[in-house]
């Protein structure tokens, strides 16, 4: 998709399965996306922290299941300080639940969930 700063961006993985799911459900509902390799452009330190503070925490931002995750060990993010987590999210896009999803108004989503998304964009 075009690269316009008043579309949506989205950043995935294309091995992801939802990110699958939900780059489709977008171009169903005919959503104009600009979309990034979230494994080459991670998203920055300053909308990291922005999505931290929308999120509510860490809990949403981390890919759990990932194997950047279990090679870090979930001890070790508990233990970061919140600099820390940021610049590893900053640096490892591995490291970042997807899709992460920011609107043109600066909403910030993680994962995919449907009625989610469908209340922020429908």
């Amino acid at each position: 998709m075009a690269d316009d700063q008043a579309e949506l961006v989205v950043y995935q993985y294309a091995g992801c399965g939802t990110c699958r799911k939900a780059l489709a459900w977008l171009r169903e509902r005919q959503i104009p996306f600009n979309l990034i390799d979230i494994t080459t452009r991670p998203p920055s330190v300053a909308l990291l922290a922005e999505a931290h503070q929308q999120l509510g925490g860490f809990g949403r931002l981390f890919n759990t299941s990932g194997q950047s995750y279990r090679a870090l060990g979930a001890a070790t993010v508990k233990a970061m300080d919140r600099e820390s987590a940021l610049a590893a999210l900053a640096a490892d896009g591995r490291l970042v639940k997807r899709p992460f999803l920011v609107t043109p108004a600066g909403r910030i989503l993680t994962g995919f969930r449907p009625e989610e998304w469908e209340g922020l964009l429908g």
